[in-house]
């Protein structure tokens, strides 16, 4: 099978392009292919677009008229089974619980590896669909 049609997909939202791009790399690097976005609305527009995506990997605090807790929200409702994994550096568990099922939350500063491998572990190895 070819690599890249195996590939998990995950819409990454993230405002900080230095972020999106040190994670987006490293997630590239490990099989992923990555949808970049900066705002919750570009995010909530990809998925009803019908574009495949298997992981929404979101910040918290994003620019705009809706945060990351409510893309998660309302990406829920569009894909039930769809694993969603918050971080931020500003919010804690403790303030955006709780969080929708199937979803985990990461505190900011992280290492993009660790989320390499979280994912990994997520979706079931190495960049392909469990």
């Amino acid at each position: 099978m070819n690599r890249a049609a195996a590939a998990v997909s995950v819409l990454l939202v993230e405002d900080e392009v230095m972020i999106s791009n040190l994670v987006a790399d490293c997630l590239v690097e490990s099989g992923f292919r990555v949808q970049e976005v900066a705002t919750a609305d570009e995010a909530l527009c990809y998925i009803k677009s019908g574009a495949n995506v298997d992981v929404l990997f979101t910040d918290i605090n994003l620019p705009g008229g809706m945060n990351g807790a409510e893309l998660a929200e309302r990406a829920r409702e569009l894909r039930p089974e769809m694993p969603i994994v918050y971080v931020s550096g500003r919010y804690k568990l403790s303030e955006i619980s709780p969080l929708v099922p199937r979803s985990l939350f990461v505190a900011k500063p992280y290492d993009p590896n660790d989320i390499c491998a979280l994912l990994t572990r997520l979706t079931g190895g190495s960049g392909a669909p469990a």
